[in-house]
């Protein structure tokens, strides 16, 4: 395939590249200083000729002040207002396949359930921003929307410290990038993209689940989210090589 990747100088888009590359597929990337994300016309222009595109763009807030919400505002505006502007511009460029990450922090608290695609949702605060990405995603008849579970490993920087007990979903870069890949020929859909790890395996220091209640962030982070990736090792075959318990 001909593939274009917004977001190729990311955590995701630097491992998903040579992964394309290896793959046989032809890899064009977005080009930020002619042309805007949030630009519908000019993305369709871009995107032309190509058979898949691969939304991959954040802005993830790295330091301290992630606990604030406005510390999210451009990592929102990529999640609504980009995802929007390209899956308009992938169905003006008649783009067959759209692929968008977003995270699996958006499932309710599941206790020691598996939680599956079809599992409740509860997207509050920052998050809620992935769940309106993968609704714009979707409006593509052929759009995929990867829930992805919390990068660790690689360039990816584990976080200082968790929140409660419970269960969490971890995946190294690589490995969500070859899901990134390898959704490519799956049907269209929602696919999680992780493993479920006890948070007292990773080895981070861990506060009271009480430190839930003191901002949206901490909430988010307290619950128990055992998410599964059985659908999407269902349709390609794909399985996390790095052991979760091993990327702190």
């Amino acid at each position: 395939m001909k593939v274009f990747v917004i977001g190729a100088s990311g955590v995701l888009g630097r491992e998903a590249l040579p992964r394309l590359r290896a793959a046989g597929h032809e890899v064009g990337v977005l080009d930020r200083h002619r042309t805007s994300m949030f630009d519908a016309a000019q993305l369709a222009l871009a995107m032309t000729g190509y058979d898949a595109v691969l939304n991959l763009a954040t802005r993830i807030p790295l330091s301290a002040k992630a606990v604030l919400a406005s510390a999210w505002a451009e990592n929102n505006r990529i999640r609504i207002d980009g995802s929007a502007a390209v899956s308009e511009a992938a169905v003006r460029a008649r783009v067959s396949r759209l692929v968008q990450e977003g995270i699996s922090f958006v499932y309710a608290d599941g206790g020691d359930r598996e939680l599956d695609e079809s599992a409740p949702l509860h997207p509050v605060g920052h998050i809620a921003s992935s769940v309106v990405a993968q609704e714009n995603a979707l409006k593509h008849p052929g759009g995929v929307f990867l829930r992805i579970g919390m990068l660790m490993g690689g360039e990816a920087k584990a976080p200082p410290v968790l929140v409660g007990d419970g269960w969490m979903s971890v995946v190294h870069p690589g490995d969500a990038a070859a899901a990134a890949v390898a959704v490519l020929d799956a049907p269209a859909g929602i696919y999680n993209v992780g493993s479920p790890v006890l948070k007292r395996d990773l080895g981070i220091t861990r506060l009271p689940r009480a430190f839930g209640k003191l901002a949206a962030s901490f909430e988010v982070f307290s619950r128990s989210q055992r998410v599964v990736s059985t659908k999407l090792t269902g349709a390609t075959g794909w399985k996390p090589e790095a052991d979760p318990r091993s990327l702190v």
